[in-house]
């Protein structure tokens, strides 16, 4: 069984590389934005443009996989 020092050790461990997680995918989202010549909101919002959308999405998984394994180890 985990004792509470091991269980506040494990909950802090979670939460650091939860906000380098969160910290490190915000700026690559910011910066796929930025690099992009359009308005991706209004892309995807207004124009229905779902091509865009899937390519977005496709993009935060990918990101969010090598975060996750680069989290774990």
């Amino acid at each position: 069984m985990l004792d509470i020092s091991q269980l506040i050790k494990a909950s802090l461990a979670t939460l650091i590389f939860v906000t380098i997680g969160l910290v490190v995918f915000a700026v690559a989202f910011v910066i796929i934005t930025k690099v992009t010549p359009f308005s991706i909101r209004k892309e995807i919002e207004e124009d229905q443009n779902t091509a865009l959308a899937i390519v977005i999405g496709s993009v935060i998984l990918g990101l969010s996989w090598i975060i996750a394994a680069a989290i774990h180890g």
